[in-house]
């Protein structure tokens, strides 16, 4: 196992709890844009513990590899549907947003 592999997969685990906790906490600047892009308020917990699932099963791909993997396709599945969602919407000044959260966990698995 690899420094680096360490290292991104942590902070991909951190920048996803970071996310899911966004959520549970109902911060204004992650609940509001959910809403302009039509996803019902009765999602979010659901939202916020698939971000959480995610960051908790990196970290214990550290010791488990198949869960760290599952869970990281996992994450790219849950951000690139967050990328479908602001496109329906739109919004297309939020695309990278969805992406910036799903790069680490991309680079996680390919250092896996």
């Amino acid at each position: 196992m690899s420094t680096a592999y360490v290292v991104v997969t942590v902070l991909a685990a951190a920048m996803a709890g970071f996310s899911a906790a966004s959520v549970f906490l109902r911060a204004q600047w992650v609940v509001q844009p959910m809403a302009d892009y039509g996803i019902p308020q009765s999602w979010l917990p659901f939202l916020g513990s698939a971000k959480a699932a995610g960051a908790l099963g990196l970290l214990t791909g550290l010791f488990v590899p198949v869960i760290g993997l599952l869970a990281g396709i996992g994450l790219v599945l849950y951000f690139a549907g967050a990328v479908v969602a602001v496109l329906r919407a739109r919004w297309y000044a939020h695309v990278p947003f969805p992406l910036v959260y799903a790069a680490p966990v991309v680079a996680a698995l390919v250092l896996a």
